[in-house]
């Protein structure tokens, strides 16, 4: 059995795949306290199912890409036989997590979506490097930036760690807190080989509406 507090459709908004209709899983609990955090309601109180309920509602909304978040989705154990049955299923996995537990008995098919945490966040020291050598071609690594000392703390990563040699980089500004202007501008200025990146949904529908 998950802990699941919601299961439901919307467009991607936190990835390379921004736009596509997608199902989204989101499980109960995290790890991390972001100072930035938009889903609080995931920390707790969710509903059991197990992973044949989870799969059906799944099915039920007839779109092949499937995204698993949380929270923090790595905290429950059931949901590695989880990802090995939506890819049974025939489902394109993506997995969205803070990169503060480990990664490396993710399937390999599965798409990765790491969001290392900046100094902004207040989890700065919970990022897990050794991540980073578990990456492959397929997955993603994001940055949300709250404001200039951000900004050059990814920079030092994305260079010190050569990142976008390895994977896509995504620089996405705190909503609301960081001008995506200001984002834009450093980002030229500096020539980075980065997608600025934005939380699509939270342009189409209010930032605290919940399930979409």
């Amino acid at each position: 059995m998950l802990e699941v507090t919601e299961i439901y459709k919307s467009v991607q908004g936190e990835s390379t795949y921004m736009g596509l209709p997608c199902v989204f899983i989101r499980l109960t609990g995290c790890n991390l306290r972001c100072v930035w955090c938009d889903t609080p309601h995931a920390f707790h109180d969710g509903k059991k199912l197990s992973i044949h309920q989870i799969i059906d509602e799944v099915k039920s909304y007839d779109i092949n890409l499937v995204e698993i978040t949380g929270g923090e989705p790595l905290l429950q154990k059931e949901v590695f036989p989880l990802m090995e049955s939506l890819l049974k299923n025939k489902f394109k996995v993506m997995l969205e997590t803070s990169g503060s537990l480990a990664i490396n008995n993710v399937p390999a098919k599965v798409i990765k979506i790491i969001d290392l945490k900046c100094p902004g966040s207040g989890e700065e020291n919970k990022n897990l490097w050794e991540n980073l050598n578990h990456l492959t071609s397929t997955d993603e690594i994001k940055f949300v930036i709250a404001d200039k000392t951000d900004y050059e703390w990814s920079k030092k990563v994305l260079q010190d760690y050569e990142l976008d040699k390895k994977v896509p980089v995504l620089f996405s500004p705190v909503f609301e807190k960081l001008k995506l202007k200001d984002l834009t501008e450093w980002i030229l200025k500096d020539n980075l080989p980065v997608r600025l990146h934005t939380q699509l949904h939270k342009y189409i529908w209010d930032q605290k509406t919940i399930g979409v």
